[in-house]
């Protein structure tokens, strides 16, 4: 069986973290995704579906995420049900993230070309030393 969601979209608010009562971090966050097609009136519709981050990702997401920040996240979908406080019977689907990739870049600018290559053809990535353990295959 496989359960399995991936998804990149902008933040619709900054992250809110809590603690559980044993002191596991836990944080939410909305993303806004747009559709890959338009609707009839030919506009592109967008979904903005929860997503719950734990432990030390979450603490993470806290810390470089915000409001308008592109970010990719894989994980899986959650179905659970709860009572609210007049007893009514809720149901909440969510994305519970395995992992979260920051796609903005640092300087916090928003625009769509996370990596810009400067005149020299050099980015600033080629700098870094990548050994195959980095590599994920």
């Amino acid at each position: 069986m496989l359960n399995r969601v991936v998804l990149i979209g902008r933040l619709t608010r900054d992250p809110e973290l809590r603690y559980t009562p044993n002191g596991v971090a836990v944080a939410s966050f909305t993303l806004a995704v747009d559709r890959s097609r338009k609707n009839a009136a030919g506009e592109r519709e967008t979904d903005f579906i929860p997503i719950v981050v734990w432990q030390q990702q979450a603490e993470n997401c806290n810390t470089y995420l915000s409001k308008g920040k592109l970010a990719a996240v894989d994980g899986r979908l959650q179905i659970r049900s709860y009572e609210d406080k007049d007893g009514v019977k809720r149901t909440v689907a969510e994305v519970v993230a395995e992992s979260v990739r920051f796609l903005s870049p640092k300087d916090g600018n928003n625009n769509n070309n996370s990596f810009s290559e400067p005149r020299g053809g050099k980015t600033s990535r080629d700098d870094a030393m990548i050994s195959d353990d980095d590599l994920p295959f």
